[in-house]
């Protein structure tokens, strides 16, 4: 199991704090608003009423034992003092959350691992999904590539990949990376492979050639 802290349990923060506890790590919440951790009490392996700006506070958490820590706090001070705490405690991996744009440049400025803007990735998340309404997930893989997972329809049953990719004019710019049939996943299906209805498949490939496909599908 690994170990997570998080800072801060607002919404965004107790949402990041029960899915890391839904993959079975061990997860820490810390707020110095009494209200907050005693709600998330249940959910989590343990909550902690306490100042992140106090270093000391920090100190006596021994914070430094993380994997990782996930600052969710949306104001820009807070936040900022948290962040140099953190790394005056030596810890290196550092997710934060910001409310702006300079909010964004101050903490990558800081060298925190990630910076967070949670209303803009959901906001881009919903648009993908309107968009192309078949593919439930998006990451992007960088120089134009993504992978994404895609639900197999009715219609999709009982043809094989070959087919289900048979739109493209090359259908070797798209790959097929897994397909996850109930618990068991099957990593690298053949052309030949034959889908079943509500199976999971993950696709790699350009942007272009992924709109393409899923223009067709519709």
């Amino acid at each position: 199991m690994e170990r997570f802290a998080v800072i801060g349990l607002g919404r965004f923060g107790a949402a990041v704090a029960r899915e890391l506890m839904r993959l079975e790590n061990i997860v820490v919440g810390i707020d110095m608003d009494a209200k907050l951790v005693n709600r998330m009490a249940d959910s989590l392996t343990d909550g902690v009423i306490a100042d992140a700006t106090d270093e000391q506070a920090l100190r006596e958490l021994d914070i430094s034992q993380y994997e990782a820590v996930v600052v969710a706090m949306g104001s820009l001070e807070t936040s900022i003092l948290c962040i140099l705490n953190l790394k005056a405690q030596g810890v290196k991996n550092i997710w934060a959350k910001a409310a702006s744009k300079p909010h964004h440049t101050i903490l990558s400025r800081l060298g925190v691992t990630r910076v967070i803007h949670p209303e803009g990735e959901m906001g881009i998340r919903v648009a993908q999904a309107i968009n192309y309404p078949l593919i439930s997930q998006f990451m992007r893989l960088g120089g134009g590539f993504y992978l994404v997972d895609v639900e197999v329809k009715e219609q999709w049953g009982d043809k094989t990949l070959a087919e289900i990719l048979a739109p493209l004019p090359d259908p070797g710019i798209v790959q097929s990376v897994l397909v996850r049939r109930k618990a068991e996943i099957l990593p690298a299906p053949k052309p030949d492979f034959i889908l079943q209805q509500d199976d999971r498949l993950v696709l790699a490939g350009s942007l272009t050639a992924l709109k393409s496909l899923a223009k067709r599908w519709l």
